[in-house]
This record gives structure tokens, sequence and C-alpha cells, in this order.
């Protein structure tokens, strides 16, 4: 790596996307939002992949154009197979630099009540769309030397959790996925990562941050006293995207205002 003269100038050129192309998938609003608009702030272009986003104007776009790059937004539905093969092949031959696997779903249902049908669907939108896209975009990447792959786990990913099986199971999974294709990959210039987000303040927790008591029982124990931005998470993936990350593999970083330390 070539040093700039100036520890300013290392450091902008350290966390610089310039000219490099972005995918984010659940861009339309919260953590992938505040991700595709870090990554364009430091020089990335954007495809935006969403099962909602709009062709025309959205929150997305502005956030992106804002900083003078450009935004490419795609819809599809990740609980169509189809629609996740058809998909993976168009973004392969887009010369993709960084993937960031975001997209996923939830259902909030006991275990012993949980349908089959709610387990296969978050399973598919969490974990199968994750793989194929790594799978079909991580090819390109390797015939090209180089690449990021950011995944996001979760602090399920580490626990249990409650009512929320097959959210787990995926983002347990998520985490292996995450290290066994940093295995695989980094020998080939690619770095495979993971964010773990903690409790963030988006549409996933509206209904636990009305509830008093889970939410006081949330931020009893997160040391930093606070629900995460989704900024914060953004910025976590910014820089697994980044020159400073080029030794960092397999690595599931947990963003949690030190909710694991306790």
């Amino acid at each position: 790596m070539t040093h700039p003269s100036t520890p300013a100038a290392f450091a902008e050129h350290l966390l610089s996307l310039e000219g490099q192309t972005a995918v984010v998938t659940g861009a339309s609003q919260g953590i992938g939002l505040a991700i595709a608009e870090t990554l364009a702030a430091a020089g990335a272009d954007i495809v935006g992949v969403s099962y909602d986003m709009p062709q025309g104007d959205s929150d997305v776009r502005t956030a992106v154009e804002a900083h003078g790059r450009t935004f490419t937004p795609i819809t599809a539905d990740f609980a169509d197979r189809d629609a996740v093969t058809a998909l993976a092949a168009d973004l392969a031959e887009r010369g993709v630099d960084i993937l960031v696997n975001n997209g996923g779903t939830i259902r909030r249902i006991p275990a012993a009540q949980h349908p089959d049908a709610d387990f296969d669907h978050v399973m598919d939108v969490n974990l199968r769309t994750a793989f194929v896209l790594a799978r079909e975009i991580g090819a390109t990447m390797i015939e090209r030397g180089h690449g990021r792959i950011i995944n996001t786990a979760s602090m399920l990913s580490f626990q249990g959790g409650i009512n929320v099986p097959g959210y787990t199971s995926s983002k347990s999974a998520i985490a292996g996925l995450t290290r066994a294709l940093a295995n695989e990959w980094a020998q080939h210039g690619v770095n495979v990562n993971a964010v773990a987000p903690g409790y963030v303040a988006t549409a996933n927790t509206h209904d636990l941050r009305q509830d008093p008591e889970r939410s006081k029982a949330i931020l009893d124990r997160i040391p930093a006293g606070r629900w995460a931005e989704a900024s914060d998470i953004a910025g976590a993936v910014l820089f697994l995207c980044s020159r400073a990350a080029d030794y960092v593999h397999g690595v599931v970083l947990p963003v949690d205002g030190g909710w694991l330390a306790r």
C-alpha cells in the first residue's frame, strides 16, 4: 500500500471507496439506507436492492445522489427463489466491488406454534439469498482478485432469542457462512466478514421499543445506555469495506453498545 504524505490524507485514503460499485440489499430503509448513504459518502456508486424499492424518487436515491454518486434501484422478492437466481446473475455481470447482504425479515411466533411456512420464509430471505448472491458475485471477485462481502448477522448469531426460532437459526447460519466463505476466498483477495447489530431503532424493533418493560430491560443491559442508530451500523460496514480492513477475514463484528460484554 502506498501511503499518502499526511496523516489526514492517509486516513482519507484508507476509508475511500472512490471508483467502486457497491450492492446493498434491503437498501430502501433503516440500516440498509444508512449503509448505502455512508458508502456513497465514501465514494462508491450504489446499486440498491429491495422488495419495495421505488424506481423513481426515494429516500435512498436522494441520500446517495446528494454525495454525487450514481444510484441504481432494483426491485426483487427474496422469498422468490427464481427471482433471486435472476438477480444474482444480473449483479454478477455488473463488476461489483462490494456486496452488503443486509436484506432480511423476521417472524415473531413462539417455537411451539411456529409454522413451517414462516420458518422457511425467513431462512430463504435471510440465509439462502445471502448465499446465492455471495456465490455468484463472489465468483467474479475471485476472478478479479479483489472484493468485499459484508453479511448482516445479529446478536442472535450468539444468543437464542425469544419467539424467533427461524430468525435465530438464519442469523446463526449467517455467522457460519461468513467464516466458511472467508476460509475459501481470503487467499483470492476477497474479504468476507459480517456485522452483528445490537438493538437498533428501526421498524424491526418497533414493537420492542413500544413495550415499556421489554425496552427498559434491554436498555438496562446495554452499557452505552441507548438503542443504536442505523448510522452506528453503517460506520462498521464502511470499515469492513475499506482498505483499513485489508487483513480482516471471517470476522462477525458486534456493534451492540457493549451488550455482549455485559
